[in-house]
């Protein structure tokens, strides 16, 4: 009687690896194969985007200002070189709402100061300021590599990439020995024992020969900038490069389930949501978009983050495209039948620090995709809280479809928290819920994913995508 009520009532999560074919396997190394591929090329925004929108374009998406009111049309919109938004158009008429998924490209790293390079003691370094939430005593003792632009001063714009080819150079954050560390460090708690001013790239060591010189060895590096990228040191103001670890994306474990990356939060949901538009095939009942965003990781502010209006001037245009109003109550009506998939990554269960979860709630690895009811922190501040409607939809989706997937929080009440784009969404009128792919280390360098939970997050953005 007890294995009787366990199988009909009682739920139970399930490994994303159970049952899977020999074919079943191959669809998920290849996929991981492709998102790998993709990891190694784009550790930016900027470089996501410039990948992305190349690769859409040859698969027919196209310039709104090029494109017809017709079903099935594939649209393209673009902010700033931060965001990308792919549409293809629906049969019903786009008052119906649209199905989208929302995913954001950046990541938790260093950005190099206005004014960044320094010597000290005959060694020229480059300040930095952290971007996103990070532990600081993790970044320090990596090979690290610098992308980005620089606008120079005639105004022209030079791309930077410098670290990730075999032949490159890196740069690093020495820490200090252990022989010296003791009152300066050893007495800190963990999270102080770096501090964020201290965050400071090496990047030379020999001197100019100029006598007159002061900085003799910020001379020798400033040459080398100016002969590659024909900058000069007040070009700094007028850039932005990032810092980021010169890490590929590898297989981890014998038996090679897991894939470990810089960057997995949140491009492990963003690539899914990618893949999920451009492998649509036929044309969709409702009009359905993946818009991929910046700025998550320091509040969504700015004209790249979905605080701004990109998302809404994007529908506004659709809405011309179809011949009618822009705004206003049309707009409205589109943004309240509309539903929206947050694809944001969930924190999982480390097996070393179980203490931080509650365990019957918290998601585990290898056990599907996670649904987020909530997210935010001290008593769901921050959170969108998804209704039990829309929670009861997207279980029925992902249900009909055999979609593996768990319900996740991230941690117990008083531990921490953290949130996603969900808010912002909620905010113009929109149903909506977090559902990503599960990470260990989240926000840390190097951070691990599990290929099956990869792909069923893929799957789970497909079928939500396909339903009218």
């Amino acid at each position: 009687m007890a294995d009787e009520v366990k199988s009909k009532f009682v739920y139970e999560r399930t490994s994303s690896w159970k049952n899977i074919s020999d074919s079943g396997r191959k669809k998920i190394e290849h996929f991981a194969d492709d998102y790998k591929g993709f990891m190694n090329h784009c550790k930016t925004e900027r470089l996501c985007v410039r990948y992305l929108e190349k690769d859409a374009r040859k698969l027919g998406f196209k310039d709104i200002s090029e494109a017809k009111p017709e079903p099935g049309e594939r649209i393209l919109f673009r902010n700033e070189n931060k965001n990308l938004m792919l549409v293809i158009l629906g049969k019903k008429d786009i008052a119906k709402g649209l199905n989208f998924i929302a995913s954001h490209l950046d990541s938790p790293r260093l950005d190099l100061k206005p004014m960044p390079l320094i010597e000290e003691n005959s060694l020229a370094m480059m300040k930095t300021h952290y971007y996103g939430g990070i532990k600081k005593y993790q970044w320090v003792n990596l090979p690290l590599s610098l992308h980005g632009v620089v606008v120079r001063k005639d105004g022209s714009a030079v791309d930077i990439s410098i670290g990730e080819g075999d032949n490159d150079p890196v740069f690093t954050i020495n820490d200090l020995l252990p022989h010296l560390s003791r009152k300066v460090q050893g007495e800190k708690k963990l999270l102080e024992g770096i501090e964020g001013e201290n965050l400071t790239l090496i990047v030379g060591s020999i001197p100019c020969e100029e006598k007159e010189i002061k900085d003799k060895v910020k001379d020798t590096v400033l040459g080398i900038l100016n002969e590659l990228y024909g900058m000069i040191e007040e070009d700094f103001v007028s850039a932005e490069i990032e810092v980021v670890p010169a890490l590929k994306a590898k297989d981890i474990g014998f038996d090679r389930s897991m894939i470990g990356a810089y960057g997995h939060d949140d491009r492990a949901c963003s690539y899914p949501a990618y893949r999920s538009i451009v492998d649509f095939e036929g044309v969709p009942e409702k009009t359905i978009c993946a818009l991929l965003v910046d700025k998550e990781e320091i509040g969504s502010f700015g004209i790249s983050g979905i605080r701004s209006k990109f998302f809404t001037h994007s529908v506004m245009r659709l809405q011309e495209l179809y011949g009618k109003e822009c705004g206003g109550a049309n707009l409205r009506d589109i943004f309240e039948n509309s539903f929206c998939i947050s694809g944001d990554v969930g924190g999982v269960v480390d097996p070393m620090y179980t203490q931080v979860n509650d365990l019957y709630n918290s998601a585990k690895l290898g056990f599907g995709v996670i649904i987020e009811k909530y997210t935010g922190s001290g008593g769901k501040s921050g959170a969108s809280d998804a209704s039990a409607e829309y929670m009861g939809k997207i279980r029925k989706i992902f249900n009909d479809n055999n979609i593996v997937w768990q319900p996740g929080t991230l941690g117990k009440v008083d531990e921490g928290g953290g949130g996603t784009v969900a808010l912002y969404v909620a905010d113009l009128g929109i149903k909506v819920v977090d559902c990503g792919v599960g990470v260990l280390g989240m926000h840390s360098p190097y951070e691990v994913v599990c290929k099956a939970d990869l792909f069923q997050t893929y799957q789970a953005y497909l079928s939500f995508l396909k339903d009218a």
